[in-house]
């Protein structure tokens, strides 16, 4: 089996993982790429892009050119519909009969979870976008968000980024006020987008909107909150609300055997808006402890990328005997528990992974 080779890409829409593995479970290379979902890049420039993802991790590897993957994870942004994984995994056999022999495509959330769970839990990405994916022992599933920053991207490092645009705009026109001042953040966002005044931002907004740029605000603004910045602080505190009601919205749709595991329901967290985890925390838990139904859930966060549960999904497809070393792929870095409240509000558990703590003061937005 050491010459029977699986890879999984873990895709978003600005940056893309992939890794390959050995049929022993041991991993030859992993490494990024550019975005991969379908609904930016088009169909055939996503397959484009794929295929050279898979040749140049070979070629890291030391693999032959002319290898073909016994199967290859696709675990993309964008691929939530039957439809349109049909027409993706179509078109690379088509496109690239030699690329892989076969193919399991879907959600990116779906290969975050099976990077660290093998029997299912919840994962939430807060990245450039957000979404968030219940996956049930059985099979079943829950889902909330991921329709972009259109519909949706709460908590995501688009939303805080756009949350302080309009703060400052509406705090400008008199529409609504706020209890902090503005000074920094609309400094940071002239800094950011090159601009001298409110006029300067509508090319950003509409003529020439980029969204992974937009969100990369994001940064800057953890960057202030670390420093102490009131207004900064509470936009992330409202971005943890909104990332613990994906939770709310989820909890009914799990089954008793993920709520009442050691630790409660586990939680994969994805993206680097997650990196700003002390920032964002006093309102997560502020928002769980409304909902009296949440008893205890464990926040982990990906040693490696969903890439590896992309390959594991796709050797599994193929070799259901695949070894998948699900602990060495994650870290707990908080634990809730409801009993621990005070006055209202859940406290901090103390026993957050030292390595998490140290980490999570220069978030920034993420592929979603």
């Amino acid at each position: 089996m050491s010459d029977t080779i699986f890879g999984g890409i873990e895709g978003g829409a600005t940056h893309s993982k992939i890794a390959l593995y050995n049929g022993l479970g041991s991993k030859l290379v992993e490494c990024g790429g550019p975005g991969t979902n379908h609904y930016l890049t088009g169909m055939v420039e996503c397959q484009k892009r794929i295929y050279k993802m898979v040749q140049d991790a070979k070629q890291k590897a030391n693999l032959p050119e002319n290898t073909t993957l016994a199967a290859l994870g696709l675990s993309l942004s964008g691929c939530e519909d039957h439809e349109g994984n049909e027409r993706l995994r179509e078109g690379l056999h088509e496109a690239y009969p030699d690329l892989s022999r076969a193919y399991h495509v879907c959600s990116d959330t779906v290969g975050a979870v099976a990077s660290a769970l093998e029997h299912g839990g919840l994962v939430i990405i807060a990245g450039t976008g957000s979404n968030a994916l219940l996956l049930n022992p059985d099979g079943s599933e829950g889902r909330c968000g991921g329709w972009g920053y259109i519909l949706g991207d709460e908590g995501s490092g688009y939303w805080i980024s756009h949350k302080a645009i309009k703060t400052c705009f509406d705090k400008e026109d008199g529409l609504t006020d706020t209890p902090y001042s503005t000074d920094l953040v609309w400094q940071l966002i002239k800094d950011h987008f090159s601009i001298t005044d409110r006029f300067g931002l509508l090319q950003h907004c509409y003529t020439n909107f980029e969204k992974s740029f937009f969100a990369g605000l994001c940064k800057k603004l953890s960057l202030a909150a670390s420093q102490g910045d009131g207004l900064s602080k509470w936009l992330f505190q409202q971005a943890g609300r909104d990332l613990a009601r994906f939770v709310a919205s989820v909890w009914p749709k799990a089954q008793a055997k993920l709520l009442e595991q050691p630790g409660g329901l586990p939680v994969v967290c994805v993206g680097s808006v997650w990196l700003s985890w002390e920032h964002l925390q006093p309102g997560f838990v502020a928002e769980l402890a409304t909902h009296p139904e949440i008893r205890e859930l464990t926040l982990v966060q990906l040693k490696s990328s969903a890439a590896v549960g992309a390959t594991y999904l796709a050797a599994r497809l193929v070799h259901k005997d695949f070894p998948a070393d699900y602990a060495s792929n994650y870290e707990v870095f908080f634990t809730y528990h409801r009993e621990k409240q005070t006055n209202g509000v859940a406290k901090f558990n103390g026993d957050v992974n030292s390595k998490a703590a140290n980490g999570i003061t220069n978030g920034h937005s993420k592929t979603n």
